[in-house]
């Protein structure tokens, strides 16, 4: 049977080709990947209409999550980070809460498993990087705010003509531009941009914990459904780390 250990479900933005490749970059032996595109229109991946599009995905995820339903994987995770921007605190949690009383099958979002995360290894103070446009940045950094972390510092990949066009190389660059000494880890947004190749490089030249959407979904994933591995990528919070020092 496939997913014999356990099936995640990923609903995915229409134009990203990074979700998938990375998270079987990440999944362990006997758990299976599923994945149901959101709807949106315009040009994917763009900074112009991204709100827009984020709305259009939000109208449709109820007909996304009944069509992924029909795997019976054991959660569904909403896997792009600015939707939960447009959202806003209590429109996450409502959404997460309507789906999993619709559906019966835990739904978790991108951003939630970084909060999770950041709770998980006693994360109280973040460097906040993006490779979205200033609106958008700062919808995030409110979000993160709302939800109690400290944003000491805060940055935009320059150039950006497409996230989807972005490398794991402009995403380690990012990472050490926004960096602060202030910061007890440094948390990489969105899921369009690949994080997974300059994670583990990230944390050894910071030396401290780095997050991305990739990573804190599949891990809270994987929680979620009772998998305990570990992954080689993925950084302190895929190989198992309990917790750092707060400082």
């Amino acid at each position: 049977m496939m997913g014999w250990r356990g099936r995640i479900g990923f609903l995915v933005p229409p134009g990203n080709p990074t979700v998938e490749p990375e998270m079987q970059q990440l999944v362990p032996k006997g758990v299976s990947l599923h994945f149901t595109r959101m709807v949106a229109h315009g040009l994917t991946g763009a900074h112009a209409g991204q709100d827009d599009r984020n709305r259009t995905q939000i109208e449709h995820i109820p007909e996304n999550v009944e069509l992924l339903a029909m795997v019976k994987p054991g959660v569904i995770v909403m896997a792009h980070t600015a939707t939960s921007y447009t959202l806003g605190k209590q429109g996450e949690a409502e959404l997460v809460a309507r789906m999993e009383q619709q559906y019966g099958i835990p739904f978790i979002t991108a951003f939630g498993s970084v909060l999770a995360a950041f709770k998980h290894l006693g994360i109280e103070r973040v460097a906040y990087a993006t490779p979205y446009n200033e609106q958008t940045t700062l919808q995030g950094k409110a979000h993160l705010e709302a939800h109690g972390m400290k944003v000491v510092a805060h940055g935009i990949l320059p150039g950006v003509v497409n996230i989807y066009d972005e490398t794991p190389e402009r995403a380690y660059s990012l990472g050490r531009q926004v960096d602060h000494p202030d910061a007890q880890a440094l948390f990489l947004s969105g899921v369009g941009m690949p994080t997974v190749d300059a994670i583990n490089l990230l944390e050894r030249d910071l030396g401290k914990p780095v997050i991305s959407s990739a990573t804190a979904m599949m891990w809270n994933a994987l929680r979620t459904i009772g998998v305990r591995d570990t992954a080689a990528d993925g950084g302190l919070l895929l190989s198992g780390a309990r917790g750092v020092a707060v400082r």
